[in-house]
C-alpha cells in the first residue's frame, strides 16, 4: 500500500480525560503491553462519565526516561466528578499539533518517520512539556488488529 505522506496542522482545546495509565519500556509495549490497556478501556468505557467524544479513543504518549514512557488510554470528558477504581484523570493543554492519518495496511513506522521528517522540514520544533504524542484510535476497533487505523498527532511550537 502506498504511504499517505499528507501532515497537517491542527489546533485543539485543552481537554480533560480519564482512563488508564500504563507505564513502562519500550520493549513492552512493541510486545502488546498498550494493546492490553485498548482493550480494557474499551470494555469500561461505560464506567466513565461525562464522556464528551465516544467515538474516539485518546492514547496520550509522555516521556518519562530513555528507556520508558507512560501512556494513558483515556477518553474526553466534559467533567471529571468521579474516577472510577483503577483509573486517572488528567488534563491536557490547549496544543497545536502535526497531524498524519496513518491508514490500515502502512507501516507503522513509516508513518512516524514521516511526521517527523516533516515537523523538521518545516521548521517546527517539539512544544514544550513531556508529552510526546497522542494518537486518536476509533472507539471499536480491534486493539489486537496488526493493521490499525489512527491519527497521530505530534504536538508542535508554530
Amino acid at each position: 500500500m502506498i504511504q499517505s505522506h499528507e501532515v497537517t496542522i491542527v489546533e485543539r482545546p485543552a481537554l480533560q480525560a480519564v482512563g488508564i495509565r500504563w507505564e513502562g519500556t519500550f520493549a513492552e509495549a512493541g510486545a502488546g503491553s498498550i494493546r492490553k490497556v485498548i482493550g480494557e478501556m474499551q470494555e469500561r468505557q461505560q464506567e466513565i462519565q461525562h464522556v464528551s467524544n465516544a467515538a474516539i479513543l485518546l492514547g496520550l504518549s509522555y516521556q518519562v526516561t530513555e528507556e520508558g514512557f507512560t501512556h494513558y488510554s483515556v477518553l474526553q470528558v466534559s467533567a471529571v466528578q468521579e474516577v472510577p477504581e483503577g483509573m486517572v484523570s488528567l488534563s491536557v493543554p490547549a496544543l497545536s499539533y502535526a497531524r498524519l492519518e496513518h491508514r490500515k495496511g502502512q507501516s507503522i513506522d513509516k508513518s512516524y518517520e514521516r511526521i517527523f521528517a516533516w515537523i523538521e522540514e518545516q521548521g517546527y520544533k517539539k512544544a514544550p512539556g513531556d508529552l510526546t504524542h497522542c494518537e486518536e484510535y476509533p472507539i471499536g476497533q480491534d486493539p489486537n488488529t496488526d493493521a490499525p487505523e489512527f491519527n497521530i498527532l505530534i504536538p508542535i511550537l508554530k
